[in-house]
């Protein structure tokens, strides 16, 4: 049985509404989402047994990657057991009985904001920069300030009993975030799941041509490579990087392509392996 079949509770990093509470919800909708402080809280909840999973945002279509996320999980001891997408929908919310033509501040996450910043600006209303989507959400409603709305999830609008002045105000269509769930244990999936991803860091030797000679094991085996990014060492001298590939360690051409890379690197760790979403469409 995988670690998604047998949790009971769930972390998210932010405040009762935020999006990774509705991706909780969405996903695990008889789990119980307990609301930390930090990623580093959630990380921790997992590790000390307070949780089973975590859900943790790692990158949006729109914004790009999470801050700090692709270092944090590395040294998080924690494995990647399932990803999932969220559609992100943001919505105006303001106190009861306010008019969009009323308001002149907006409350949110900074990239909530830089994601509406088109409709922002087309009228003329002010962003202000807050921790979290609802976080904002929460204090307009206590502060109840004339003029004053948020940017936040329709579950943030639902628990602080907000108004949503308009409606799915994010400027790009596609606006999605890429979760991945994070658990204590590993876990990896039976062969005939499917589709799936499998996420490792690697450091490249410090010789000439060390990437280039390491990755071309998954050219040559057929693997596709969705993610790769890097990260650079304190003494600039070697570089170190998080992918994403298309297959499962126990198959020859992963398994062959991981082999060749490992003679190009000083380091080689795999996060995680699990079945991919249906988002991806891999048939």
């Amino acid at each position: 049985m995988s670690p998604l079949e047998q949790a009971r509770k769930v972390a998210f990093q932010g405040t009762a509404g935020a999006y990774s509470h509705l991706a909780c919800r969405e996903t695990f909708p008889t789990l119980e989402a307990v609301a930390q402080a930090s990623f580093e809280d959630a990380f921790a909840a997992v590790r000390e047994g307070d949780v089973d999973l975590a859900m943790i945002p790692i990158e949006n279509s729109v914004a790009g990657r999470v801050a700090d996320i692709h270092t944090l999980m590395p040294q998080g001891n924690l494995h990647i057991v399932g990803e999932t997408f969220l559609r992100v929908n943001h919505q105006l919310v303001a106190p009861h009985g306010t008019r969009l033509a009323q308001l002149t501040h907006v409350h949110s996450h900074e990239q909530a904001l830089g994601q509406c910043r088109r409709y922002l600006h087309s009228r003329g209303l002010e962003p202000v920069v807050h921790a979290d989507t609802a976080g904002a959400a929460r204090m307009v409603a206590a502060e109840r300030r004339p003029g004053h709305g948020a940017i936040a999830s329709v579950l943030a609008a639902e628990i602080y009993a907000l108004d949503v002045i308009d409606s799915d105000v994010e400027d790009a269509e596609h606006n999605t975030t890429r979760f991945v769930i994070l658990a204590a244990e590993p876990w990896l999936p039976p062969l005939d799941v499917g589709p799936c991803v499998t996420t490792f860091v690697f450091r490249v030797r410090n010789v000439p041509a060390a990437l280039y000679k390491g990755l071309g094991g998954f050219a040559t085996n057929g693997v596709n490579m969705t993610k790769l990014e890097s990260y650079v060492e304190a003494d600039f001298n070697q570089a170190r990087f998080y992918a994403d590939v298309i297959g499962h360690p126990h198959q020859t051409p992963l398994a062959n392509a991981l082999e060749e890379l490992g003679f190009f690197s000083d380091e080689l760790r795999v996060l995680g392996t699990y079945p991919a979403h249906p988002f991806r469409r891999l048939g």
